[in-house]
């Protein structure tokens, strides 16, 4: 009897063990993403052969972010191979993986002078003023249009001007040669307006989709910042087409709070939408330094320029004029920082195994709503 008697109190104790169990795990919040986090889209730039071949990566993407900016694919080099082709296949994976996982799709970027993202082709166009038109014009028009519907917005222009504000145009080196130009050939070929007709033809192309001009250097270069405004109001007192700034934020360390708060108000006062559109923060403060480590130091410094950022935003930027933030790929392993610019550095939020970070943690932080 003794021992049925205890067999019964241990199963009913048990019972409202697992019970208890069951109401406090059904009670806890849960481990919210980045973006269930923020009031405003949480964006990723993302390369869609890594997205097809890596689970991991993919994972990241579909749980943590609700919009997708494609890195290369959509630049010239990628879509527009010769003359008369054009390569869809990569551009059209990613933003179709987008669409049907219910993701923002920002496309990137229908003009941009920098050589390794020109097609050997256009680099050795040689043709009068009406030709390069043409060019120009026949491109927006055909990217445009073939995702028209699917990409919500797009970066139509990307780094036009100097760092004191003129537009890049001539050749900056001693040597001019096509593989080193640093100029544009935009606005050599097409004159100083070519900016305002590249947004008028995206507009005619899809009238619903989104305008921005895309620069980087918001935050140290003050004359840039006033050629944008200037430029900005000109556009509106022509009505040409523009919807949003989108501020790349490729910061380091010594990126001041003063310099990231000038930077965001300054696109603000424009009144158009703002876009943190290719945000990461080094740690090696761009110096190629082998011995580098990863330190705790370094960590917490991110964390808080990054949680600072977020807050930042939140702060200076009507929710009518948040755009959202976007991040410049995934994992440390697949940033631009560590491919392109070789630099031994930790810039994002994720490891090169795709974990979260501590800098991750510091970061959601910040996403939470400012009341």
């Amino acid at each position: 009897m003794r021992v049925k008697h205890w067999l019964i109190v241990t199963v009913v104790a048990l019972a409202l063990w697992l019970l208890s169990g069951y109401q406090m795990s059904w009670l806890a919040a849960p481990d919210k993403a980045l973006w269930q986090v923020a009031s405003f889209p949480i964006g990723v730039g993302c390369d869609p052969s890594l997205l097809e071949q890596r689970p991991g990566y993919r994972q990241v993407i579909k749980t943590e972010y609700n919009s997708v900016t494609p890195e290369t694919e959509q630049k010239w080099v990628s879509i527009h191979p010769e003359p008369n082709r054009y390569s869809f296949t990569k551009a059209d994976y990613l933003v179709n993986w987008a669409v049907a996982n219910g993701k923002r799709v920002h496309g990137h970027t229908l003009l941009w002078h920098q050589p390794d993202a020109l097609p050997k082709w256009l680099k050795e166009f040689k043709g009068d003023r009406a030709a390069w038109e043409k060019v120009m014009k026949t491109h927006i028009e055909t990217v445009v249009g073939h995702y028209k519907g699917k990409v919500k917005s797009w970066d139509v222009v990307n780094e036009a001007l100097n760092d004191d504000g003129t537009l890049r145009m001539a050749n900056h080196h001693a040597n001019p040669s096509i593989e080193n130009d640093n100029g544009s050939i935009w606005a050599r070929n097409l004159g100083s307006d070519y900016i305002a007709r590249a947004f008028q033809y995206a507009h005619a192309a899809d009238p619903k989709a989104l305008l921005f001009y895309n620069e980087y250097g918001q935050d140290t270069q003050p004359l840039r910042v006033a050629a944008i405004t200037k430029m900005v109001a000109d556009f509106k007192r022509r009505k040409i087409p523009i919807d949003g700034l989108g501020l790349q934020f490729h910061l380091d360390l010594n990126a001041t709070e003063e310099r990231i708060t000038r930077a965001i108000s300054s696109a603000e006062k424009t009144g158009l939408l703002v876009h943190i559109s290719e945000l990461d923060v080094l740690v090696s403060n761009w110096k190629k330094n082998p011995d580098l480590v990863y330190s705790p130091e370094l960590q917490k410094q991110q964390g808080a320029k990054y949680k600072f950022i977020a807050q930042e935003y939140q702060r200076l930027v009507p929710k009518k004029q948040r755009y959202g933030i976007t991040h410049w790929n995934v994992g440390d392993g697949d940033s631009w920082i560590t491919n392109w610019m070789k630099l031994k550095d930790w810039p994002l939020l994720f490891d090169d195994k795709y974990q979260r970070k501590k800098v991750y943690y510091d970061y959601r932080e910040g996403l939470k709503s400012i009341k």
